[in-house]
């Protein structure tokens, strides 16, 4: 049932309006139908009814001789026939008896003060052709042609002396188009409201759309353009809360900067001059392991600072050709002697941060030659995106583990050695880098063997 509902604020609004609307409607549209066929039934049958009744009055007053030509002066072939008989006119055409029209019958007779001893009605269908205009110099404005369809009334009463007084009388038509009507009515409400409700709906919802779109911009590398406050005096707070929280967020940011650039210029200083101090020591073999533990805490904690202020670069962003770079990448890899190739590759431009790029592909160079024993690197076009490809043929990583090693500090080797792998922060650096630049890394294990690190960069 859920997924059958709309998600947006504007779609459930209109539909939850247009429901209510509709019940309100359906609602009012029965009371309206009920009134309205009493309304008819009283419009159509009172007239017929109580000119019955008054004729009947004066006939049973009437000798038996003279009833002829009273009922000739209230003939109207077209409308109105009255009739004396020894049986009723309802029984001798086998008409099936109204007994709600006999109830209404009775009454009328009674309010014109008439005693009858019987009465039978019963009402019927009939197409008749439409009267001819009053005067042949001012006819009628052009109705429909043909028959039309009428109601008439058969009513019979039973006056004292035991004959019957027959009446057969054509009813006005109802009103048909007042149905018509109301639907007309009810969709113009539907509209009016409708309007209303799409537009106070949008209004509501654009600044929340300007909102939320500002959000998914916002990723803390440089001041945010702010949201224009608009809509309802609630949703203006909103955006003014959000726009103060964005400004309290970057404040938080540079000076969580201000701190480890802090922090890593004053441990640089205390480890150089422990390097400096461990140059000195002897035994050669203790100098060299306490050098190499000095090297160690340094490229952890640049690591650190890399990973801490990868969101927050300041370097100017440029078109790179990155095919040239991860070439120039695996170019130092080759010169310090570690086995990395550059697969031949069409040129791709991007406007990147090459600096931090560069250590990005470093970093996953640097995990295939560790844990892969080789790398072969490529750059590709994929659609709207350029692809980064580091391959290497080691063991792979088993698939539950391809996200836990994007954490960080997180090494499926545990020592923290670095001549074994390091602190566990390259890929997470390397994802870091690729965010930064609004892409992604993924990892997949090759079918062949081995693993597959993809930096995939979005076209601007």
């Amino acid at each position: 049932m859920r997924r059958l509902l709309p998600n947006s604020l504007l779609g459930q609004m209109l539909l939850l309006t247009g429901f209510a609307l509709l019940v309100a409607q359906l609602v009012n549209l029965a009371f309206i139908l009920s009134e309205q066929q009493k309304l008819s039934l009283a419009q159509s049958e009172g007239p017929a009814l109580g000119r019955f009744a008054q004729a009947a009055g004066v006939v049973s007053h009437l000798p038996a001789e003279q009833r002829p030509a009273l009922i000739a002066l209230h003939r109207d072939p077209m409308r109105v026939r009255f009739t004396m008989s020894a049986a009723s006119l309802v029984a001798s055409r086998g008409l099936s008896r109204n007994p709600a029209l006999e109830n209404r019958l009775a009454g009328a007779l009674k309010e014109a003060g008439v005693a009858v001893t019987g009465l039978e009605a019963a009402s019927a269908g009939e197409r008749l052709l439409p009267p001819p205009p009053p005067s042949p110099l001012f006819p009628p404005p052009p109705r429909r042609l043909g028959p039309v369809e009428h109601k008439v009334l058969i009513l019979s009463a039973r006056l004292p002396d035991g004959r019957w007084f027959n009446g057969r009388i054509v009813a006005p038509r109802l009103d048909h188009w007042l149905l018509h009507q109301i639907l007309v009515a009810t969709a113009l409400l539907f509209l009016i409201v409708f309007g209303a409700v799409f537009w106070t709906a949008r209004r509501l919802a654009r600044p929340l759309q300007d909102l939320t779109h500002a959000a998914e911009r916002f990723e803390g590398r440089a001041p945010p353009e702010p949201v224009e406050p608009r809509g309802p005096a609630d949703i203006r707070a909103a955006i003014e809360a959000f726009n103060a929280m964005n400004r309290r967020t970057l404040a938080l940011l540079d000076e969580k900067d201000r701190m480890l650039g802090a922090i890593g210029h004053d441990l640089r200083t205390p480890l150089a001059s422990m390097r400096i101090r461990a140059e000195s020591l002897e035994p050669e073999e203790e100098r060299e392991r306490l050098v190499a533990t000095l090297e160690e805490m340094a490229g952890t904690l640049e690591d650190i600072l890399v990973l801490a202020r990868t969101g927050r670069a300041r370097e100017t962003v440029r078109p790179v050709d990155l095919a040239a770079l991860a070439d120039a990448v695996v170019e130092e890899q080759r010169e310090m002697g570690r086995p990395a190739e550059f697969r031949p590759s069409p040129r791709a431009v991007l406007p990147v941060q090459p600096n931090l790029l560069r250590r990005a592909v470093r970093n996953l160079v640097d995990n295939a030659v560790a844990y892969g024993g080789r790398a072969w690197v490529a750059v590709a076009e994929e659609g709207r995106a350029v692809r980064i490809d580091v391959e290497d043929e080691g063991p792979g990583i088993a698939e539950e583990k391809l996200g836990e090693v994007l954490e960080p500090f997180r090494r499926l080797e545990e020592s923290r050695s670095r001549q074994s792998g390091g602190a566990g922060l390259g890929l997470a650096i390397a994802e870091a880098v690729a965010r930064a630049h609004g892409g992604r890394l993924t990892l997949d294990n090759r079918a062949e063997g081995g693993l597959r690190a993809s930096l995939i960069l979005p076209k601007p």
